[in-house]
């Protein structure tokens, strides 16, 4: 079995989506360059943004076809997050909502990437 340990995003400018992610992630990115930034997150997972435009091969991607999932421990902090986000003026795509599985909230990144805020309590 293997584990995913990288996620790479393709992004129309790097440096904005580092400043996007660094204030998501709260921590600043280990690398940067014109086409290309890298997080390290806690317990080694990295968030690498490539400038869709040099990425090779090309891909026809479209944001949307991936979902960043961050797992909260509760509804409340669910809740927080999409306060924090809005007082920030930040896009919420959906809002604080309880699903099936929990509460869960979306934003998107400014590619259009989807990113859920979730909190399971099933």
């Amino acid at each position: 079995m293997v584990t995913p340990t990288y996620y790479l995003l393709h992004v129309t400018d790097p440096s904005k989506s580092a400043a996007f992610y660094a204030e998501l992630f709260d921590r600043p990115p280990v690398e940067t360059s014109p086409t290309f930034a890298l997080f390290v997150l806690d317990g080694g997972i990295k968030v690498g943004l490539w400038a869709k435009a040099t990425v090779e091969p090309a891909t026809g991607g479209a944001p949307g076809a991936l979902e960043i999932g961050i797992a909260l421990k509760t509804p409340d902090e669910v809740d927080a997050f999409h306060e924090s986000w809005l007082a920030r003026g930040l896009p919420v795509f959906q809002p604080p909502t309880d699903m099936d599985f929990g509460r869960s909230l979306m934003v998107t990144d400014p590619d259009g990437h989807p990113i859920r805020l979730f909190a399971v309590t099933v």
